[in-house]
């Protein structure tokens, strides 16, 4: 798994490549929570993630929960069908907001 992470338009965008698995999931974990504490608008990127498991999903959960207790915007974009599939199983493609581009998320957190 790689991520990187820049600011755009005030907000933080945090794109993951490769797998999200028990292995990885720690640092996604770290990452994610560290965009949140920053104050912004986080974005996180899934458009490279081939494989996403529980722990990786949890991982997304906490940092989304922390994200709405600071009253922040937290918004997936561009998420892979791998990753997509896993939401939906869990029902979670109806909890976070989805975006089908960094744009379109900036335009729709404005």
């Amino acid at each position: 798994m790689e991520y990187s992470k820049r600011e755009e338009s005030g907000a933080q965008v945090v794109s993951f490549k490769g797998d999200i698995d028990l292995q990885s999931s720690p640092e996604v974990r770290k990452v994610l929570i560290s965009a949140v504490d920053e104050g912004s608008t986080v974005l996180v990127d899934l458009s490279g993630v081939d494989y996403i498991d529980s722990s990786g999903v949890a991982s997304m959960v906490e940092s989304f929960q922390n994200a709405r207790k600071k009253n922040q915007e937290y918004v997936l974009v561009s998420v892979s069908d791998a990753a997509m599939r896993v939401l939906q199983l869990a029902r979670l493609d109806k909890v976070f907001t989805i975006s089908d581009s960094v744009e379109d998320a900036l335009k729709a957190t404005e």
